[in-house]
C-alpha cells in the first residue's frame, strides 16, 4: 500500500483530468471529490474512477470544458444543464442559487440535468448542509437492478442522500446509500480479488440468488429490502430521469465505459431552510440525537463518520493514477 496525502489525491487528479482535455475549473471540481471520496473511506467512488474519467475525456463521451447552463426556471426551482459534462461541474455553477431559492422561498428544488456520473451523491448534499440547509439528494444511474420476480435490469442503483445541518455549524446528519442491495463496484471489486459475494447481493441470469460474482454481473443486482427498496428506486429513477429531463437507467451504457453515447443522468434535489416553519428544528433533532447515543454502539448516521488525513492506496492504483498526468 501507498501512503498518500489528500493533497496529493487532489493533485494527482486535477492533473490527471488536465491531461486529459479538462478546463481548469472544471478539473479542479472533479479532483476535489475525489479527494472528498478518498477522505471518507468511500473508495469505489475516489480513484477508483479517475480512470474512466479520463478515458471519456479522451474518447468525448464526456466534456471537460462546456460551460453548464444555470436558470431559475419557477422562483423555487433551479435547473442547472450540465450538457453532457461533468455533474459536479453543472452543481458548482448552481449551488448558490438553489441556496438562494431555498432561503426566499423555504423549500426549493434543484434540478442537474443530462450530466456525467455524480459519483458519490452525498458530496452534493453534505454541501448544502454546511451551508446551513437540509437537502435530500437522488440520482439514477446505469441499469444494474432488476424487479423482485424479475431477472433483467431495468434501474439503476439509484441512491439516496439525505444531510442535515448542526445548529453550531458543520452537518449533524449525512446518510449516503443506494437502493440496490450493494453498490456495483463491490461485485466488480470481489470478482477481481476472486472472492465470493453474499447470497441478497445479485441473482443471475435466470433469476436466481447467486454467491458468484460473475454469475451476479451476466444477471442484475436486487433492491435493498425487497419491494421497499424496489419502491425508493423507482421514486428515483421518477425524480432523477423526469423531473429533470434526463435518461432512464434504462438508456445509459455502462458508466464506466470508454465509448458510447454521454450519460446524460439526473439528479435532483430537495433543499429546505430548517427555520421555515418553525424555531424547533435543531430541539426535535437533538432530542432524537441524545436518545440515540445514550445507547452505547449506536450513533446517528455521519455522527461519527472517520476522516482522514493520510489515505492508504494500492500500489497498483497508486501507479496507474500518477501515471495519468
Amino acid at each position: 500500500m501507498a501512503e498518500v496525502t489528500l493533497d496529493q489525491i487532489e493533485d494527482v487528479s486535477f492533473a490527471a483530468l488536465r491531461a486529459h482535455g479538462a478546463v481548469e475549473w472544471i478539473a479542479r471540481e472533479v479532483a476535489r471529490a475525489v479527494r472528498r471520496a478518498e477522505q471518507t473511506g468511500n473508495v469505489i467512488c475516489g480513484l477508483y474512477y479517475l480512470e474512466s474519467y479520463c478515458t471519456q475525456l479522451a474518447s468525448g463521451r464526456v466534456s471537460g470544458s462546456v460551460e453548464p447552463e444555470v436558470t431559475r426556471v419557477r422562483p423555487g426551482a433551479v435547473k442547472a444543464d450540465a450538457k453532457f459534462g461533468f455533474a459536479q461541474a453543472a452543481f458548482s455553477r448552481g449551488f448558490s442559487e438553489a441556496c438562494a431559492a431555498a432561503r426566499e422561498n423555504g423549500t426549493a428544488s434543484f434540478a442537474v440535468a443530462h450530466a456525467h456520473t455524480c459519483t458519490s451523491l452525498g458530496f452534493f448534499t453534505e454541501q448544502f448542509a454546511e451551508a446551513g440547509l437540509v437537502a435530500i439528494g437522488m440520482t439514477n444511474a446505469s441499469p444494474v437492478v432488476a424487479p423482485p420476480g424479475g431477472n433483467a435490469k431495468t434501474i439503476g442503483t439509484n441512491p439516496i442522500a439525505m444531510s442535515v445541518p448542526a445548529k453550531g455549524g458543520g452537518v449533524g446528519m449525512h446518510f449516503d446509500f443506494s437502493t440496490s442491495a450493494v453498490a456495483l463496484g463491490k461485485i466488480t471489486m470481489a470478482k477481481a480479488a476472486g472472492e465470493s459475494i453474499p447470497l441478497g447481493w445479485a441473482v443471475d441470469a435466470d433469476g436466481e440468488p447467486t454467491e458468484d460474482p460473475e454469475a451476479a454481473l451476466g444477471g442484475a443486482l436486487v433492491s435493498a429490502g425487497g419491494y421497499k427498496g424496489w419502491g425508493f428506486g423507482l421514486m428515483v429513477e421518477l425524480l432523477a430521469a423526469g423531473m429533470t429531463g434526463s435518461v432512464n437507467s434504462l438508456d445509459v451504457g455502462g458508466l464506466k465505459l470508454a465509448d458510447g453515447p454521454p450519460h446524460g443522468l439526473g439528479q435532483f434535489y430537495i433543499v429546505m431552510d430548517p427555520g421555515t416553519y418553525t424555531d424547533a428544528f435543531f430541539d426535535r433533532f437533538a432530542r432524537v440525537a441524545e436518545a440515540v447515543e445514550a445507547q452505547e454502539g449506536a450513533r446517528v448516521p455521519g455522527a461519527a463518520r472517520r476522516e482522514m488525513d493520510v489515505v492508504d492506496v494500492p500500489d497498483a492504483l497508486w501507479t496507474s493514477v500518477s501515471a495519468l498526468g
